[in-house]
């Protein structure tokens, strides 16, 4: 996903704030490498000086970044509404919010049979999922989404729809996701499925710009 995230940002040395960046550092060693100033943000995250360890609602995040990505992690967040209003309110003139996520709702059972006919990572949340449906017993639809609800996830429907309310839209497209916990399945092999009507897409992204000043920004795609 990097090269899709990194064509919204403005041009470097702009300040970048990734949220739910994971223990692994998420975009920020891309980032500092491509010479942004860029803070990680996640209870997670590696120690380091670009890295803050807390859960991001309550982090202290700096003054005035020039964007804002969230890959993944806004769908884990018991209150999106707030979270995003400190996003919101954190971002300077113009500011950018790339926003990558899963929309788990449109995970319907073609997709998930489909998925059965590969080859899926033996340790992955797929893997999980998927036996855990079997040994229930239950359509595949009440078993997953008695899971998400169980587990609080946000649904995409509903992060877009707080995304829209603090953010003009730039961009709002889907693709693909099922990739990553299929071994031999490329993100072409998905998208290929997707593009026949086979399966759902379950990847969203979207990309906003903060209206408290739109006259201000000028970042190379907008």
């Amino acid at each position: 996903m990097w090269p899709s995230v990194r064509s919204w940002l403005p041009a470097p040395p702009a300040t970048v704030v990734e949220l739910g960046c994971g223990s692994l550092g998420g975009f920020v060693p891309a980032l500092t490498a491509d010479g942004y100033e860029a803070v990680g943000i996640d209870p997670a995250a590696p120690d380091g000086p670009e890295y803050r360890q807390a859960e991001f609602e309550r982090a202290e995040l700096p003054s005035r970044p020039d964007a804002v990505i969230a890959s993944l992690s806004l769908h884990h967040v018991a209150e999106p509404g707030a979270a995003l209003d400190k996003v919101a309110g954190a971002l300077g003139a113009g500011g950018i919010v790339v926003v990558v996520e899963w929309n788990w709702e449109a995970f319907d059972e073609r997709t998930a049979r489909w998925c059965l006919q590969r080859q899926v990572q033996p340790d992955g949340w797929m893997r999980r999922r998927l036996d855990a449906w079997a040994e229930s017993g239950e359509a595949w639809e009440p078993a997953f989404r008695g899971w998400a609800v169980e587990h609080g996830l946000n649904s995409a429907a509903t992060l877009v729809a707080e995304l829209d309310r603090r953010f003009e839209r730039v961009l709002h497209r889907t693709g693909p996701y099922m990739f990553a916990e299929l071994a031999g399945t490329s993100v072409s092999d998905e998208q290929r499925a997707i593009d026949a009507g086979e399966i759902q897409p379950m990847r969203i992204d979207y990309v906003g710009r903060s209206t408290r000043d739109t006259h201000d920004s000028d970042p190379a795609h907008l």
